[in-house]
Protein backbone atom coordinates (compact mmCIF):
# COMPACT_ATOMS: atom_id res chain seq x y z
CA UNK A 1 0.00 0.00 0.00
CA UNK A 2 1.32 3.03 -1.17
CA UNK A 3 2.57 5.61 1.49
CA UNK A 4 1.44 9.09 1.31
CA UNK A 5 3.70 12.35 2.81
CA UNK A 6 2.14 15.44 3.26
CA UNK A 7 4.53 18.33 3.67
CA UNK A 8 3.80 21.80 4.91
CA UNK A 9 6.10 24.62 6.10
CA UNK A 10 4.69 26.70 8.56
CA UNK A 11 6.20 30.80 9.57
CA UNK A 12 4.23 32.34 11.80
CA UNK A 13 1.25 30.11 11.50
CA UNK A 14 0.02 29.51 15.12
CA UNK A 15 -3.25 31.06 14.79
CA UNK A 16 -4.17 28.76 11.20
CA UNK A 17 -2.14 25.64 12.62
CA UNK A 18 -5.62 24.30 14.74
CA UNK A 19 -7.82 24.16 11.89
CA UNK A 20 -5.60 23.00 9.17
CA UNK A 21 -4.29 20.15 11.59
CA UNK A 22 -7.44 19.67 12.20
CA UNK A 23 -8.59 19.45 8.17
CA UNK A 24 -5.77 17.69 6.92
CA UNK A 25 -4.46 14.65 9.08
CA UNK A 26 -8.04 12.69 7.80
CA UNK A 27 -6.11 12.64 4.80
CA UNK A 28 -2.84 10.65 6.39
CA UNK A 29 -5.63 8.60 7.99
CA UNK A 30 -7.82 7.73 5.27
CA UNK A 31 -4.53 6.97 2.63
CA UNK A 32 -2.65 5.32 5.57
CA UNK A 33 -0.11 3.66 3.68
CA UNK A 34 -0.09 0.15 6.76
CA UNK A 35 0.54 3.02 8.70
CA UNK A 36 3.61 4.48 7.16
CA UNK A 37 1.50 7.95 6.31
CA UNK A 38 2.84 11.21 7.71
CA UNK A 39 1.84 14.49 7.65
CA UNK A 40 4.81 16.45 8.10
CA UNK A 41 4.99 20.13 9.09
CA UNK A 42 8.24 22.33 9.02
CA UNK A 43 8.48 25.28 11.33
CA UNK A 44 10.40 27.70 9.30
CA UNK A 45 11.83 29.67 12.77
CA UNK A 46 8.91 31.34 13.18
CA UNK A 47 8.45 34.02 15.83
CA UNK A 48 5.24 33.43 16.86
CA UNK A 49 3.89 30.35 19.22
CA UNK A 50 4.14 28.07 16.14
CA UNK A 51 6.47 25.80 17.29
CA UNK A 52 4.96 25.31 20.32
CA UNK A 53 1.11 25.10 18.48
CA UNK A 54 2.75 22.25 17.02
CA UNK A 55 4.35 20.27 19.41
CA UNK A 56 0.97 20.20 21.30
CA UNK A 57 -0.67 18.96 18.65
CA UNK A 58 1.72 16.60 17.60
CA UNK A 59 0.98 15.06 21.41
CA UNK A 60 -2.22 14.20 20.18
CA UNK A 61 -1.70 13.14 16.34
CA UNK A 62 0.82 10.56 16.44
CA UNK A 63 1.19 10.69 12.63
CA UNK A 64 2.00 14.22 12.36
CA UNK A 65 5.66 14.87 12.32
CA UNK A 66 7.10 18.35 13.82
CA UNK A 67 10.22 19.52 12.43
CA UNK A 68 11.97 23.18 13.25
CA UNK A 69 14.58 24.80 11.74
CA UNK A 70 16.23 28.46 11.32
CA UNK A 71 14.57 30.57 9.07
CA UNK A 72 15.49 30.27 5.45
CA UNK A 73 12.41 31.25 3.59
CA UNK A 74 9.65 29.27 2.11
CA UNK A 75 11.54 27.76 -1.22
CA UNK A 76 14.42 26.50 0.70
CA UNK A 77 12.00 25.44 3.74
CA UNK A 78 10.17 23.25 1.04
CA UNK A 79 13.16 21.77 -0.49
CA UNK A 80 14.09 20.53 3.21
CA UNK A 81 10.73 18.85 3.72
CA UNK A 82 10.83 17.53 0.29
CA UNK A 83 13.88 15.67 1.26
CA UNK A 84 13.20 15.03 4.55
CA UNK A 85 10.09 12.95 3.13
CA UNK A 86 12.41 11.06 0.72
CA UNK A 87 15.00 9.97 3.32
CA UNK A 88 11.58 8.42 5.49
CA UNK A 89 10.31 6.40 2.81
CA UNK A 90 7.35 8.27 1.44
CA UNK A 91 6.46 7.07 -2.10
CA UNK A 92 4.19 9.91 -2.72
CA UNK A 93 4.80 13.58 -1.54
CA UNK A 94 1.73 15.96 -1.13
CA UNK A 95 2.77 19.92 -0.64
CA UNK A 96 0.28 22.63 0.17
CA UNK A 97 0.47 25.08 2.91
CA UNK A 98 -0.45 25.89 6.42
CA UNK A 99 -1.93 28.65 5.82
CA UNK A 100 -5.72 27.04 5.37
CA UNK A 101 -6.41 28.20 1.61
CA UNK A 102 -6.46 24.63 0.03
CA UNK A 103 -9.34 22.30 0.57
CA UNK A 104 -8.48 18.73 1.95
CA UNK A 105 -12.05 17.37 0.12
CA UNK A 106 -10.18 18.34 -3.17
CA UNK A 107 -7.14 15.64 -2.73
CA UNK A 108 -8.50 12.69 -3.70
CA UNK A 109 -8.93 13.53 -7.15
CA UNK A 110 -5.07 13.41 -7.18
CA UNK A 111 -4.71 10.74 -5.44
CA UNK A 112 -7.01 8.63 -8.30
CA UNK A 113 -4.63 9.49 -10.69
CA UNK A 114 -1.22 9.22 -9.51
CA UNK A 115 -0.64 6.15 -11.23
CA UNK A 116 -1.36 7.89 -14.84
CA UNK A 117 0.11 10.79 -13.72
CA UNK A 118 3.94 10.66 -11.86
CA UNK A 119 3.35 14.49 -11.71
CA UNK A 120 -0.32 16.04 -10.29
CA UNK A 121 -0.52 19.75 -10.04
CA UNK A 122 -3.27 22.42 -9.07
CA UNK A 123 -4.25 25.05 -10.67
CA UNK A 124 -6.31 28.05 -9.06
CA UNK A 125 -9.20 27.55 -11.52
CA UNK A 126 -11.47 29.84 -8.50
CA UNK A 127 -9.39 32.31 -6.51
CA UNK A 128 -10.62 34.06 -3.45
CA UNK A 129 -6.51 35.31 -2.36
CA UNK A 130 -6.80 38.89 -3.66
CA UNK A 131 -6.42 40.63 -7.19
CA UNK A 132 -2.31 41.25 -6.45
CA UNK A 133 -1.72 37.50 -6.22
CA UNK A 134 -3.70 36.94 -9.58
CA UNK A 135 -1.63 39.41 -10.98
CA UNK A 136 1.84 37.60 -9.66
CA UNK A 137 0.38 34.83 -11.13
CA UNK A 138 -0.11 35.52 -14.71
CA UNK A 139 3.18 37.64 -14.60
CA UNK A 140 4.87 34.50 -13.20
CA UNK A 141 3.73 32.51 -16.46
CA UNK A 142 4.35 35.39 -19.09
CA UNK A 143 8.06 35.00 -17.70
CA UNK A 144 8.28 31.43 -18.01
CA UNK A 145 6.90 31.86 -20.92
CA UNK A 146 9.67 34.29 -22.65
CA UNK A 147 12.51 32.38 -20.15
CA UNK A 148 11.78 28.50 -20.71
CA UNK A 149 9.23 28.95 -23.61
CA UNK A 150 6.66 26.97 -21.89
CA UNK A 151 3.30 28.38 -21.25
CA UNK A 152 2.84 26.44 -17.41
CA UNK A 153 -1.66 26.86 -16.74
CA UNK A 154 -0.09 27.50 -12.72
CA UNK A 155 3.94 27.02 -11.67
CA UNK A 156 3.90 27.91 -8.35
CA UNK A 157 0.26 25.98 -6.98
CA UNK A 158 1.01 25.06 -3.41
CA UNK A 159 -1.36 21.58 -4.22
CA UNK A 160 0.49 19.26 -6.06
CA UNK A 161 1.23 15.16 -5.73
CA UNK A 162 4.41 13.91 -6.61
CA UNK A 163 5.95 10.37 -6.89
CA UNK A 164 9.00 9.65 -5.21
CA UNK A 165 11.33 8.77 -7.74
CA UNK A 166 10.19 11.60 -10.22
CA UNK A 167 10.83 14.03 -7.09
CA UNK A 168 13.70 12.41 -6.32
CA UNK A 169 15.50 12.80 -9.55
CA UNK A 170 14.76 16.58 -10.31
CA UNK A 171 14.98 17.79 -6.52
CA UNK A 172 18.65 18.03 -6.93
CA UNK A 173 18.99 20.16 -9.64
CA UNK A 174 16.96 23.07 -7.70
CA UNK A 175 19.46 24.93 -6.68
CA UNK A 176 20.09 25.13 -2.75
CA UNK A 177 18.01 27.87 -1.21
CA UNK A 178 16.20 28.47 -4.14
CA UNK A 179 12.92 31.05 -3.18
CA UNK A 180 10.52 29.51 -6.15
CA UNK A 181 11.39 25.69 -5.26
CA UNK A 182 8.05 24.58 -6.70
CA UNK A 183 8.38 26.61 -9.69
CA UNK A 184 11.54 25.07 -10.97
CA UNK A 185 10.69 21.64 -9.81
CA UNK A 186 7.82 22.23 -12.93
CA UNK A 187 9.47 23.66 -15.01
CA UNK A 188 12.05 21.21 -15.08
CA UNK A 189 9.25 18.44 -15.24
CA UNK A 190 7.78 20.33 -18.31
CA UNK A 191 10.87 20.30 -20.40
CA UNK A 192 12.05 16.90 -19.40
CA UNK A 193 8.79 15.80 -20.84
CA UNK A 194 7.44 14.03 -17.27
CA UNK A 195 3.67 13.24 -17.28
CA UNK A 196 1.72 16.27 -15.98
CA UNK A 197 -1.71 16.79 -15.33
CA UNK A 198 -3.15 20.11 -13.77
CA UNK A 199 -6.34 19.98 -12.48
CA UNK A 200 -8.61 22.85 -10.82
CA UNK A 201 -8.71 23.61 -7.42
CA UNK A 202 -10.01 25.94 -4.80
CA UNK A 203 -8.14 28.73 -3.02
CA UNK A 204 -9.48 29.98 -0.20
CA UNK A 205 -8.36 33.58 1.46
CA UNK A 206 -6.12 33.26 3.84
CA UNK A 207 -7.54 31.83 6.87
CA UNK A 208 -6.03 33.71 9.72
CA UNK A 209 -2.62 35.57 10.39
CA UNK A 210 -0.34 37.69 8.49
CA UNK A 211 0.60 37.08 5.27
CA UNK A 212 4.42 37.84 5.67
CA UNK A 213 4.81 38.23 1.53
CA UNK A 214 4.30 41.67 0.56
CA UNK A 215 3.99 43.74 -2.59
CA UNK A 216 8.34 44.93 -2.64
CA UNK A 217 9.22 41.48 -1.46
CA UNK A 218 7.24 40.10 -4.18
CA UNK A 219 8.96 42.36 -6.21
CA UNK A 220 12.41 41.71 -4.94
CA UNK A 221 11.84 37.90 -4.84
CA UNK A 222 10.90 38.03 -9.23
CA UNK A 223 13.41 39.94 -9.89
CA UNK A 224 16.03 38.16 -8.19
CA UNK A 225 13.99 34.42 -9.97
CA UNK A 226 14.43 36.08 -13.19
CA UNK A 227 18.19 36.74 -13.14
CA UNK A 228 17.94 32.38 -11.27
CA UNK A 229 15.66 31.49 -14.44
CA UNK A 230 18.06 33.09 -16.62
CA UNK A 231 21.05 31.45 -15.31
CA UNK A 232 19.39 28.14 -14.76
CA UNK A 233 18.27 27.99 -18.57
CA UNK A 234 21.46 28.06 -19.92
CA UNK A 235 22.74 25.01 -18.08
CA UNK A 236 19.16 23.12 -18.63
CA UNK A 237 20.42 21.25 -21.92
CA UNK A 238 22.70 19.50 -19.88
CA UNK A 239 20.35 18.06 -17.50
CA UNK A 240 18.47 17.13 -19.96
CA UNK A 241 20.28 14.17 -22.01
CA UNK A 242 20.92 13.13 -18.48
CA UNK A 243 17.44 12.41 -17.73
CA UNK A 244 14.77 9.85 -19.17
CA UNK A 245 11.36 10.39 -19.54
CA UNK A 246 8.89 9.43 -16.57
Amino acid sequence: MDSLYIVMPAYNEAENLPDVVREWYPVVETYHGDGRSRLVIVNDGSRDDTLAVLQKLAATHPQLVVLDKKNSGHGATLLYAYQYALDHGADYIFQTDSDGQTRPSEFAAFWAQREAYPVLIGYRNHREDGFSRIVVTKVLKLVLFCIFGMAVTDANTPFRLMRRDVLAEYLPDVPKNFNLSNVMLTVLFLYNNVRVRFLPITFRPRQGGVNSINLPRICRIGLRAVRDFCTIRRHMHRHASSHGNA
